[in-house]
This record gives structure tokens, C-alpha cells and sequence, in this order.
């Protein structure tokens, strides 16, 4: 798993390597430097090159005359500005013509980036930050670089400081012919901890270039919109891992493919058997979407309860997925006594009085405590009484809600996420599930295009549907109802709570870009064997 940091844990890696002697703030700013200007070459090759030597692609933007490419770099008081300089410096020799802004002065520059920034003042001038009148006009340039802010960022953009003129006229996305906006670290103004645009307002990049690992800022919330492509600058520091990161999910998070025990020896019983709760008649289909998904994952068996008056309704869907006839609490209880049944899945088109009592009759004292997802329905059920669902959880439970199931079981975390930060670093989504599991004593999965994952001892994990991996039509009714069936499949399968969440999570999205767009909840599970076959390559 790759780990995504927090601007302290990022500070933290770069002070220890310092520490240790493997490197020093200057070599580390110079690889950041070289990192960029390498992205930029490599993300528009007709900017590679000498300034001089490249010729004008048509679309240039307006305003630039003559030969040489013109760039403007602007450099904040911080470090990040330090990596500015150097990327400055850098185009320069390739031939660029360069202009470089500061905003703030140099004698408060820290020791590095003042180093940096008069090495470029041996080779050109440093203009000050335009003021408030004059603001900043972009139209004269092939390339702009947002070396202001970056990681460091703790407030919100100064409009006294001449940034309030400057951000109308930086909006130029549905610009034809506009120069390339390429942002150090993180667009300024975005919180690299929540992914939140700090007062409401901030710039934006057609190129974001992050050193070491990926900051959560880069996938939360804002984050992929404002930081338009993503690449990865490995600077030196060292490969080990950081206590407490978040785990980036890009792969299953438990064994998937070669080595995995599915279709080694054994018996259907050995893989699992899910049972899945479905509502009454007219109402079966989230569940059977469910059901089929944690056929479809590899649980050994799988069964739907019904009430009877919807068995039939079920039994004309359903070949491979068995039936049962479950009328209340009562006699779900009773089905639960075969200890053959390992996991529930409770909530997608249960209806919520149903949820509600099967609810209390899988975490009451009279039933066997079992790995048990619940979603949907089983979780709306309690919007009233949350206390009366979280008290009862145990750690093989798995929540997944959605943002306003969520608000409904943890509405005090929902309203921090829910106001404009005026300050950094900013309550996340993944600060939020991971206060929501600790509350909890569970495993729990909100759901969005950032799923947020956490389990109750701190762990915590974000799968991102952004950039190479975004797949928007997988917002369709019923998806959620596939991954509830994902995770709990998984779980029969023998995942720990945590893993199955997030490996569901990975594969969810997985199957949504194998189908591609016209995707349809009924499609994900059929999408599911070509994952699995890829894993197994």
C-alpha cells in the first residue's frame, strides 16, 4: 500500500533525513526542482527543450511574442518557494525567458530558500508580489508555476495581499488558449491534510507535481479537482514506512489472485456463506444486488432472506443464491442458529422498521455475534437514536454509509465537515471516519468518490476514484448495495473487517472501469471475474 501524509508527517521524514546525515534542505530542494521541471517536460513535450529551439505550438497562449517561451514562477515565504527558485533557474537554462515574483521578503526566507533565491538573483531579478491594484495578469505567459504555499499552508489566501484580484483572472478552464498552471506540492490554498480549500477560495493546477508520497489533501474532498494531474517526485528520503499514514488502497489490501486459497482445495462451507436480509415485495432488488456480489467475490455460499410474501418475487431472479422464508426477528434468530451461516449483510431495501428489529435481533445477547455489514436501511433505522445502534456494534461489524447516513449516526462529526476551514490543518473525511469507528468499536466505510476507511485502533485508509483511476459513472443506484455484498463476501472468505472494506473499495472501483460508461448497478458483479482474472496475471 502506498501511505499518503500529512503536511507534519511530510516535515517530520524531511527533518529526520536531515538529522541523519542522507541529506541536506538544499540537495532536497534541488531534486524538487529537477522533479518539476522533469514533469512538465514530460507532461507537454512541446515545452521540452530549449526555450529557443522549440517552436510555437498554435494553441499558444495570447499575448507572447517572439521566440523564447515565457514562464512565470511565483514563490511564497516558505520552503516551497525555495523549490520555486530552483525551478526557475532550472527553465532558464533550458532557454526559457523567466520571471520570477516573491511574495513576501527575502531576509524572512528560511536559511534554504534564501540560499536559492540568490542564486537566482545572480542570473535575474526577483520582482515583488503585485500588489492589490495591479494583481496578476496571466495571459502573458506559456507556463505558470504556484510555488507559494504548497504543504505549508495554514490560512487562507490574504485578499489584502493581492490575491483577491488575482483569482477571478486565474480562472481561465474553459480557456482555448491559456498558459499551463503547474502547482509545487499542492495548488495554494488547498489544506494538504482535509483536501479543503482554506477560506472557501484558491488556485488551481493543470499539473500538480508532490514529493516522497502523496499528501491526503491530493485525494480528499477538493483536492483532484483543483490539482488536475497528479505525478509523484521521488527526492532521496528514505523508503521506510510512517507510523500512523494512511494507506493509499491501489491494490486489494488482502490476498487476491496467486495464493489466494479460493478454488485451492476444499468445500463450498470453507469459503463462507453470506446471508443477506431483503425487504418485501417490490423491494428485493438491493439485495439481491448484494447477494450476487458476494457470490460473485467468491463466498461459498450465499442465501437471501425474504419474507415470504417476496420469496417468489426473489426465486424468479435468483438461480445459484438460495432462499429462505424469514418473516420477523423471531425467525431470523432461529435461521441463525446454524453456525454455517458466518456473515449477515442487513440494510440495502430492508425497509427500516425490518431493519430496525433484525437489527436488534443479530446484536441482541440471544444470537451468536458473527461478521456482520451493515448499510443502507440498517443504519437510517437509528438516524432518531444512533446511541441505540453504536452501543450494541462489536469489531466484526462493518458500517457503510453514505454522507448522509453518515450526518444521521455522527452528526456532530458531519457539521465539522460540513463548515468552510478558515485555518489548516482542516478536520478530513478520514479524520471524521476515524473518530466514527473509534466511536463505534467497528470497522467503518464512508463512502464517495474518496472512500474513507478506518478501523477502531486508529487504523485508517482512503481509496481514491481520481485521476488514471476515476470512474464517475459508477455513481448509479444500487452500486452501494454491490459493495455492501463485496465486503461481506469477502469477510466470508475469511478477510478481517478492515481489509475486506478495503480491498470491496478497490475492486468496486475495479469493476466500474473494466465495463467502462452506460455502467449499471447489474453490471458490477458481472465485472468482478475479468478483476480477478487481471489479479491472477
Amino acid at each position: 500500500m502506498t501511505e499518503l501524509l500529512t503536511a507534519a508527517q511530510m516535515r517530520a521524514a524531511e527533518s529526520a533525513a536531515i538529522a541523519a546525515g542522507e541529506a541536506t534542505g538544499l540537495e532536497l530542494m534541488e531534486r524538487a526542482g529537477e522533479g518539476v521541471v522533469a514533469a512538465i517536460e514530460a507532461e507537454w513535450p512541446d515545452l521540452a527543450g530549449e526555450g529557443g529551439s522549440a517552436p510555437r505550438p498554435a494553441d499558444s497562449p495570447r499575448g507572447i511574442s517572439g521566440e523564447r517561451k515565457r514562464a512565470a514562477v511565483l514563490c511564497g515565504p516558505g520552503n516551497n518557494g525555495g523549490d520555486g527558485f530552483v525551478v526557475a533557474r532550472l527553465l532558464r537554462q533550458r532557454g526559457w525567458a523567466v520571471e520570477v515574483f516573491l511574495f513576501g521578503a527575502p531576509e524572512r526566507l528560511p536559511p534554504d530558500a534564501r540560499v536559492n533565491h540568490d542564486r537566482w538573483c545572480g542570473m535575474s531579478e526577483v520582482r515583488p508580489w503585485p500588489g492589490p491594484e495591479a494583481g496578476f495578469d496571466p495571459w502573458g505567459y506559456a507556463l505558470i508555476v504556484d510555488a507559494l504555499f504548497g504543504t505549508g499552508l495554514t490560512r487562507g489566501l490574504s485578499f489584502e495581499a493581492g490575491f483577491g484580484r488575482m483569482l477571478p483572472e486565474w480562472d481561465l478552464r474553459g480557456e482555448p488558449a491559456r498558459p499551463r498552471i503547474v502547482a509545487v506540492d499542492l495548488p495554494s490554498g488547498l489544506c494538504s491534510d482535509s483536501g479543503r480549500m482554506l477560506a472557501g477560495d484558491g488556485l488551481w493546477a493543470d499539473l500538480t507535481v508532490s514529493f516522497h508520497r502523496f499528501k491526503r489533501g491530493h485525494f480528499l474532498a477538493e483536492g483532484p479537482f483543483h490539482c488536475g494531474s497528479l505525478r509523484l517526485v521521488d527526492i532521496g528520503l528514505p523508503e521506510g514506512g510512517v507510523p500512523d499514514a494512511a494507506a493509499l488502497v491501489s491494490a486489494p489490501a488482502w490476498r487476491l489472485g496467486k495464493g489466494d486459497p479460493f478454488g485451492q482445495s476444499g468445500h463450498k462451507y470453507s469459503h463462507g456463506h453470506v446471508l443477506v436480509c431483503a425487504g418485501g415485495r417490490g423491494r428485493t432488488g438491493a439485495a439481491r444486488l448484494a447477494a450476487r456480489a458476494a457470490l460473485r467475490v467468491g463466498a461459498g455460499l450465499v442465501s437471501v432472506a425474504a419474507p415470504p410474501e417476496a420469496v417468489a418475487e426473489c426465486a424468479a431472479q435468483l438461480t445459484a443464491i438460495m432462499l429462505n422464508g424469514v418473516e420477523d426477528g423471531g425467525a431470523l434468530a432461529r435461521l441463525l442458529e446454524d453456525a454455517r451461516l458466518n456473515v449477515l449483510c442487513l440494510g440495502p431495501g430492508l425497509g427500516q422498521a425490518r431493519a430496525r428489529a433484525y437489527v436488534d435481533t443479530v446484536l441482541g445477547p440471544a444470537v451468536r455475534a458473527r461478521a456482520t455489514v451493515l448499510d443502507a436501511d440498517a443504519l437510517s433505522a437509528f438516524a432518531e437514536a444512533p446511541e441505540a445502534l453504536l452501543g450494541r456494534l462489536h469489531p466484526l461489524c462493518v458500517l457503510t454509509p453514505h454522507g448522509g447516513e453518515f450526518a444521521r449516526l455522527f452528526p456532530d462529526l458531519a457539521e465539522r465537515l460540513a463548515g468552510t476551514p478558515d485555518a489548516g490543518p482542516a478536520f478530513s473525511k478520514l479524520d471524521a471516519v476515524q473518530a466514527a469507528a473509534a466511536r463505534a468499536g467497528c470497522t467503518v466505510l464512508l463512502k464517495g468518490a474518496d472512500t474513507a476507511i478506518a478501523a477502531p485502533d486508529g487504523r485508517c485508509a482512503l481509496h481514491g476514484a481520481a485521476y488514471e483511476r476515476a470512474a464517475p459513472w459508477l455513481a448509479t443506484a444500487g452500486a452501494g448495495d454491490v459493495l455492501a455484498g463485496l465486503i461481506a463476501g469477502l469477510m466470508a472468505r475469511g478477510a478481517p473487517a478492515f481489509e475486506a472494506a478495503q480491498t470491496a473499495a478497490y475492486l468496486h472501483v475495479e469493476a466500474a472501469r473494466a465495463f467502462g460508461p452506460g455502467l449499471i448497478a447489474e453490471d458490477l458483479p458481472e465485472a468482478i471475474p475479468e478483476v480477478l482474472r487481471r489479479l491472477e496475471a
